[in-house]
């Protein structure tokens, strides 16, 4: 089968209780979504993955779970206040509002020079002469680009004003200050020397100004961060690690290969702090003729060098003898015993967003099949580890007390080694199709034969093959066969 398109996994996770509008009851809000039953144990599985991957198979990051507001002095020196903006256009037309960096340059000229002169000429002078067109109306009298800070701003205490700056703070737009303003803490009660890192996963938001395409792209979101602390010689060796390493991650979440590819960003493209960036990219939008436009991120690897650290530390004067930060209590420095220096670490960050890491591995999972009926099947062939639920106890006829009874005391043993529920709200066809449909790697069936021999079948998700065993050994066969 074609690969499914983002719309497909929206029917699938809203009919199955993956992901929901949020308030929904009150006609919603743009781009707030509710995890469902099952979203929530998929998000807390890759969640699970991702820091037994980095904090406990690893012997060198530190775990954290920083504020979700902090000083507004913290968001002022890592830049955020200054710079954390996208460029606004709005069309004068149809009032519709668009980021200016999103625009597409329309064609011009079959000229290759041309066009790539075109291209590369600033988006200013091109709105300013209406060479572009609304995405919406098509009309070319676009305002010109203005700075639209993505922080949502909000008040502490008992402020009498949200205009009272000595109140104002902000909803943390990334999780990473959080960690690097908590660098000395970790640092001494930890005892670490470099390199070593610390991660965190934790809420985060943008006033996003164009959300959309389901969960790709919220205002609320969680994120997966971890900073990495080393010698700045030691920097480009181990951001080639981290690549390599998140692609591992990635296919052993059960995201193929094919789907993935890296993209290096260009010195044009660098956040101000960013030495180097290589995005993860994945096919989130494959039924786009170009292929180019069929990927797009998935997660971020950056060398940030040593910006952050410098930036929050109490320094009365930098290299040019201007006075930096004395706001800050700490200095960020490193000292290295060993050598009796004291520098700042560079740090390579890799930042993975749970949302698009779900997406992506429901696209990935998504499959159909069909049955003898020439019936057609969704199957989710999700990894079992990322699996909601586990296995499926079903009993064929729930009428029967005994089948009944042994099938949720079968049940009860299972748990809590496996996530197993007990089902018997439809015909054992609809119950199989149901927990394929959710991605449940088995299903054990209780029968009239079963109230003889003490055996059950236990069916395979993805062939559909069948297996008799005996209830003493069904524990630990389904262990090795989820292993």
């Amino acid at each position: 089968m074609s690969a499914p398109n983002i719309e497909t996994i929206v029917s699938l996770a809203k009919r199955r209780g993956f992901v929901f509008p949020a308030s929904d009851i009150y006609g919603g809000l743009g781009s707030s979504w509710d995890y469902g039953s099952l979203g929530v144990e998929l998000a807390n599985n890759i969640k699970q993955s991702w820091w037994r991957w980095l904090v406990h198979e690893r012997d060198d990051i530190e775990g954290l779970d920083s504020s979700i507001i902090q000083n507004r002095l913290v968001w002022k020196y890592s830049g955020h206040e200054a710079t954390f903006s996208d460029p606004l256009v709005d069309c004068r037309k149809c009032q519709s509002r668009f980021r200016a960096d999103k625009l597409e340059h329309p064609k011009i000229s079959d000229n290759v020079e041309t066009q790539k002169a075109f291209e590369q000429t600033p988006i200013e002078e091109l709105i300013a002469i209406k060479e572009f067109p609304c995405p919406n109306c098509g009309s070319t009298d676009l305002t010109a680009p203005r700075p639209f800070n993505l922080m949502f701003r909000t008040t502490v205490g008992a402020a009498s004003s949200d205009e009272d700056e000595t109140a104002l703070a902000y909803l943390r737009p990334e999780t990473a200050q959080g960690i690097f303003i908590k660098f000395a803490n970790v640092l001494n009660t930890s005892r670490r020397k470099l390199p070593f890192g610390i991660a965190q996963i934790g809420k985060a938001f943008r006033n996003e100004v164009t959300p959309g395409n389901f969960i790709f792209r919220t205002r609320e979101f969680e994120q997966m961060e971890m900073e990495y602390f080393c010698r700045p010689e030691d920097a480009p060796r181990i951001f080639e690690e981290f690549i390599d390493g998140f692609q591992k991650w990635f296919h052993s979440l059960g995201i193929s290969a094919e789907n993935l590819k890296l993209y290096e960003q260009s010195k044009e493209e660098l956040a101000h702090y960013a030495e180097r960036t290589v995005d993860i990219l994945y096919r989130f939008f494959p039924e786009r003729e170009d292929e180019e436009k069929q990927f797009d991120e998935l997660m971020g690897i950056a060398n940030r060098k040593d910006f952050d650290l410098k930036a929050h530390s109490k320094k009365p004067e930098d290299a040019e003898g201007k006075r930096i930060n004395s706001d800050s209590t700490e200095d960020l420095s490193y000292f290295d015993e060993a050598t009796k220096q004291r520098f700042y670490p560079y740090v390579i960050e890799p930042a993975v967003g749970v949302n698009r890491t779900l997406l992506a591995i429901l696209m990935d999972a998504y499959s159909e099949k069909t049955n003898d009926k020439g019936e057609t099947r969704v199957i989710l062939k999700l990894k079992p580890e990322l699996a909601p639920i586990k296995v499926a106890v079903l009993p064929l006829a729930k009428n029967k007390p005994e089948i009944v009874a042994m099938a949720k005391d079968l049940k009860r043993k299972l748990l809590p080694a496996m996530r197993t529920v007990y089902d018997d709200t439809g015909g054992i066809g609809k119950l199989y199709a149901r927990q394929d449909e959710i991605g449940t790697p088995f299903c054990v069936t209780v029968d009239h034969e079963s109230l003889e021999d003490n055996a059950v079948t236990v069916r395979d998700r993805d062939t559909w093959e069948q297996e008799r065993v005996n209830v003493s050994e069904l524990k630990d066969y389904l262990q090795k066969r989820l292993s």
